[in-house]
């Protein structure tokens, strides 16, 4: 019966995607994408994301890198940290929990839901260790467990912070450590009425003072009312002793990563923006968090770009809106962001590492690869430069789709793929 439904609802979505989007046109990035028309329609192309095993197939890394699965038969793996000695932490799980309003909702549930892991979430995270060096990682282990979605993770002076759904917690942790003792010390509750967008992405400030939350909308625009987008769509600065938090940005959809530059008190953000305005509308994007600023949701998009689905309207609001700093292209799903360093090898040595999720609005699908953005004078320069693709074949199957990006000291990009609930390891050939 559920199956009988399933390709029903996909028979209606086939139907009246024809009278949505059209096909895609390239792709624009950097700076000052040149935007499209909006266009509108019953349905967005949608386009289903078929999962296949690897088999013996692995990513395709740039010539000169060699790229290794760690860690496989995980439990959705979302997020990855470096702990001081090397180990690696993994979060795994899944949340949100909005209702269906309408139709069309239900229709594009079940094209995104053919595309996703059918392994329930672990609510845990997971350490690898590889006490050798060589990069096997031989234990694996719960370090803890009976979470609610992790999502974010960070570490500062002996403490590891975790973002659920629907709160932030801390544990203590020791060198070495290799499973959480006690239960986790609450810091303050998170947004999680609804939760139509459920991650919540985390980072800390360089003193350790601060902690910064991204957190999304609960609609894709304004859809549910905004009393419900209270305390929604933006990053909040929490101080990590007390708990106490202010808004530090709003106007961001889907902050769905942060990080503190390198060398500079500077927050980063990768964003995921609105949907139904077309297959080149609107660029996801990576852009500078600044203290106070407005980026947009829901008034406008890419700075003063007026959204007339959203009534009533702001004028003050989108005169103030920021424009953000790079268009990754639309719909490409950014969900994993992190600096790169000098042991990646000189390509690759200025800049950041972007996970993008992939599409499933699309007649022509993009994402499904992990990209890089040269960086010069601290800023963005120049196009993304593919770095690990293949998750999407020429064939049209879904092998993996990359979320959490991080940069291993030790000279390595850790990728977790969270259809093939596997954790890429990618390093310059030695």
């Amino acid at each position: 019966m559920k199956h009988s439904k399933a390709l029903t609802l996909l028979s209606m979505a086939m139907l009246l995607s024809a009278c949505g989007d059209g096909g895609s046109s390239k792709e624009a990035f950097g700076p000052d994408p040149k935007l499209p028309e909006p266009q509108r329609g019953l349905l967005p192309n949608m386009k289903i994301a078929e999962p296949v095993n690897w088999g013996d197939q692995k990513p395709t890394v740039p010539q000169g890198y060699t790229v290794t699965a760690i860690a496989t038969d995980l439990k959705i793996p979302r997020r990855i940290l470096v702990l001081p000695n090397g180990d690696i932490l993994v979060a795994e799980g899944r949340g949100g929990n909005a209702p269906k309003l309408k139709p069309k909702d239900i229709i594009a549930g079940v094209i995104k839901a053919e595309g996703n892991t059918k392994v329930k979430g672990g609510n845990r995270l997971t350490l690898l260790r590889d006490a050798d060096g060589d990069g096997t990682y031989e234990l694996k282990t719960v370090f803890a467990e009976n979470l609610n979605a992790p999502y974010g993770l960070a570490f500062a002076d002996g403490k590891l912070y975790v973002a659920n759904q629907d709160e932030l917690v801390s544990f203590d942790y020791q060198d070495g450590q290799t499973k959480a003792s006690g239960k986790p010390k609450k810091i303050t509750d998170l947004p999680s009425q609804i939760n139509h967008h459920w991650t919540k992405s985390l980072t800390i400030s360089p003193d350790g003072r601060f902690l910064y939350v991204g957190i999304g909308s609960n609609s894709n625009i304004t859809e549910r009312g905004m009393e419900v987008e209270l305390d929604r769509a933006r990053v909040w600065q929490v101080d990590a002793d007390t708990g106490a938090h202010r808004p530090y940005a709003t106007g961001l959809r889907n902050p769905t990563a942060l990080r503190i530059q390198p060398g500079t008190e500077q927050l980063w953000a990768v964003a995921n923006e609105r949907d139904e305005l077309g297959p080149d509308l609107v660029p996801d994007y990576l852009t500078t968090v600044r203290d106070g600023g407005f980026y947009g949701w829901p008034y406008s998009y890419w700075g003063q770009h007026v959204d007339t689905r959203v009534m009533p309207q702001d004028p003050d609001k989108v005169a103030s809106a920021i424009k953000p700093d790079y268009s990754l292209g639309s719909h490409v799903a950014a969900l994993g962001l992190d600096f790169s360093q000098p042991a990646m090898g000189n390509t690759f040595a200025d800049g950041v590492f972007i996970g993008e999720h992939g599409s499933w609005n699309r007649d022509n699908p993009v994402g499904y690869k992990v990209v890089f953005v040269p960086f010069s004078n601290g800023r963005p320069a120049g196009e993304p430069i593919d770095f690990a693709t293949g998750f999407r074949g020429e064939d049209g199957k879904t092998r993996g789709r990359p979320v959490g990006v991080t940069v291993d000291p030790r000279g390595a990009l850790l990728i977790a793929d969270d259809l093939s609930n596997t954790i890429w390891r990618v390093t310059p050939k030695q």
